[in-house]
């Protein structure tokens, strides 16, 4: 393999990666513009819960559900083929879910696999870029983890020194570390 050719599918690779990761940033604060970069318009997405367009899919997830106050998404390894302009891609991702079921607020995680097709496409700009064109979601395990923490009581009875500690369902501090909000 040529050195350039060997060159260009690693930056392949790393763009659907980041594209990926994006993604779940996306979705773990209900940022439409960052989960917009991500997907193609006519994109197609079957969570098996749900299934439908990427409009479709963007109304569900922003602004979300109440009875998910907060949702964190742990990436693990992502094994792409690639196929010219195409690639499949599979990542693994753990899925931390606040579930509000009209009581005490419980604590869940999901574990499964992303099944992606990526296409790289021109974009409006004249570039061309990586992003998803279908996604289905396979589910591995769910396990309910039972009440969730109460964060004003600090973790391992030890108090927090800072608000910004207080877990991201009550506001997410990295957007602050970014410049994305005010502190």
């Amino acid at each position: 393999m040529e050195i350039s050719q060997e060159l260009n599918e690693m930056l392949a690779r790393e763009a659907i990666r980041n594209c990926i990761a994006r993604l779940a940033r996306g979705e773990d604060r209900r940022d439409a513009a960052l989960i917009g970069s991500t997907y193609w318009s006519d994109a197609m997405i079957d969570f098996g819960v749900f299934l439908g367009t990427y409009d479709e899919y963007l109304a569900w997830v922003v602004p979300g559900d109440p009875g998910l106050p907060c949702t964190l998404h742990m990436l693990a390894q992502t094994h792409i083929e690639l196929k010219g302009e195409t690639a499949l891609a599979e990542t693994l991702v753990l899925s931390y879910h606040r579930v509000d079921p009209g009581g005490a607020h419980q604590d869940t995680v999901i574990g499964g696999r992303y099944l992606d097709t990526m296409e790289k496409r021109a974009t409006s700009g004249g570039n061309s870029e990586w992003r998803i064109a279908k996604r289905i979601m396979l589910y591995d395990f769910y396990q309910d983890w039972g009440p969730a923490i109460d964060w004003t009581q600090g973790v391992m009875g030890m108090q927090f020194s800072h608000e910004h500690f207080s877990g991201r369902g009550h506001g997410d501090y990295s957007e602050v570390f970014f410049g994305k909000r005010q502190g």
